[in-house]
């Protein structure tokens, strides 16, 4: 199968890494010459783990090229994903749709035999309709199909979900689109991956629908945390008590300074503007949205609090910046409104991230940036484990305390046991657990 991935982002890149390695052919396309000519030289432009490593085999195997240039590459493939970014639009929350409109108009100009035309970015419900006609009125001649096929990958473990996905969803109710959709997964079938075919506006709202439900169950579990901690109970038994239901599951259970990432701050944003613009408002996503801004400065209160509510003079360490481990994503990262807030209470901030600085460096300000934990660490009041990187699960505590200023470990991520720390004579506070003094 002959494939074209518009965009090289992270959705694009790791898709068409994917598609090659199933064997089919696969050029991906992007505007940004700087990025086509690193991919050329086998740099990977966003940190994901063995995604280097599939590029390079599939490259050499020349399965996979990057171009600059749209034209060829439509003109002689079966189907053309659409991978591009659909950030928030400045000022109204709203997904910013004008590179799926562009990709859709130059496509549409080079189409020549039947192509179908997959939409992979996330969009708001009716986005599809709209490609559809912009490329009929551009090419009314051309035979194609527009099909919606969201992407359901998890930074940090995206190459595993895509190739082994829980379900594969394809929006659309031409047969023949539906078939060759079929075929470019079929090496997915041996996984017993599930293919689910809807229509097209179904699938649309599938993928706004599952990145809103985790959302909510993030935001619920740190609500549940915050009463845990009032009332002297451990969210983490908690979390397990409830996930034990099979009905409710334990993932996305882990209570810690709420969710950032590429996905869900945007795509619930986009959900509920889209449910406004319908009049059927979505009530529970848009408390989710509100507790989950509102959580990741009060994470800063939560270190104010050990030394009186002031940090002035104090200097906090942070061990991890990007919104989750095994990633280089900065994108609504938590640790960025808890800088500021942790700034805006006086505090100094050393930080760092095994790999997230550099993107750090342009989000954050008036920060020291270290070469490792225990650097960090170093004549800190304060040391706050902020990203569950696994390098920070088992730290030399006995170490620890020798390089700091005071004894006190606030972990957002709950990655050590209150009674392993305080035995190393540390102040230990986390999220949705009783304070634990140190002994």
């Amino acid at each position: 199968m002959r494939i074209t991935m518009v965009g090289t982002g992270y959705v694009g890149l790791v898709s068409g890494a994917c598609f090659a390695d199933f064997g089919h052919q696969v050029i991906c396309v992007d505007k940004n010459a700087d990025k086509i000519a690193a991919l050329h030289r086998g740099e990977i432009p966003i940190f994901e783990p063995d995604l280097d490593r599939l590029v390079a085999t599939n490259v050499r195997a020349g399965r996979l090229t990057f171009s600059t240039e749209l034209a060829d590459p439509v003109s002689k493939s079966d189907a053309v994903f659409i991978a591009v970014g659909t950030p928030s639009r400045r000022g109204d929350g709203h997904a910013d749709l004008s590179y799926v409109y562009a990709a859709a108009r130059e496509i549409a100009a080079n189409l020549k035999d039947f192509t179908v035309v997959i939409t992979k970015s996330t969009v708001p419900v009716g986005t599809g309709d709209e490609v559809e006609r912009l490329i009929r009125e551009a090419n009314p001649a051309a035979d194609v199909a527009v099909a919606s096929n969201p992407e359901f990958l998890r930074e940090g473990a995206a190459i595993r979900d895509f190739k082994h996905p829980d379900r594969i969803v394809a929006g659309t109710d031409d047969e023949r689109a539906r078939k060759l959709i079929a075929e470019i997964y079929r090496p997915l079938y041996l996984n017993r991956a599930p293919v689910m075919f809807t229509g097209r506006r179904t699938a649309e709202l599938i993928k706004y629908a599952a990145n809103a439900f985790l959302a909510t169950k993030i935001t619920f579990i740190n609500e549940i945390a915050d009463l845990a901690e009032k009332v002297g109970a451990d969210v983490q038994e908690i979390a397990r008590g409830i996930g034990l239901d099979n009905r409710i599951g334990t993932k996305f259970l882990h209570a810690g300074p709420g969710f950032g990432g590429s996905c869900f701050p945007k795509d619930t944003r986009a959900l509920i503007k889209t449910a406004q613009d319908y009049e059927a408002p979505v009530r529970i996503v848009e408390a989710v949205i509100a507790v989950n801004e509102n959580r990741k400065r009060a994470m800063a209160r939560k270190v104010a609090a050990v030394f009186g509510g002031s940090l002035r003079g104090k200097t906090v360490a942070l061990l991890g910046l990007t919104f989750k481990p095994n990633t280089d994503d900065m994108r609504e990262s938590p640790s960025i409104p808890l800088v500021t807030a942790l700034q805006d209470l006086g505090a100094t901030i050393k930080a760092y991230d095994p790999e997230g600085m550099e993107q750090a460096r342009s989000e954050l300000s008036d920060v020291s940036y270290c070469d490792g934990p225990y650097e960090c660490a170093k004549d800190a009041d304060a040391l706050v484990i902020v990203t569950e990187w696994e390098q920070f699960r088992a730290l030399d505590l006995a170490r620890l305390k020798r390089e700091m200023a005071c004894p006190v470990i606030v972990d957002l991520r709950n990655i050590y046991r209150p009674d392993e720390v305080t035995g190393h004579g540390f102040q230990y506070e986390s999220v949705g657990r009783r304070s634990q003094p140190h002994m």
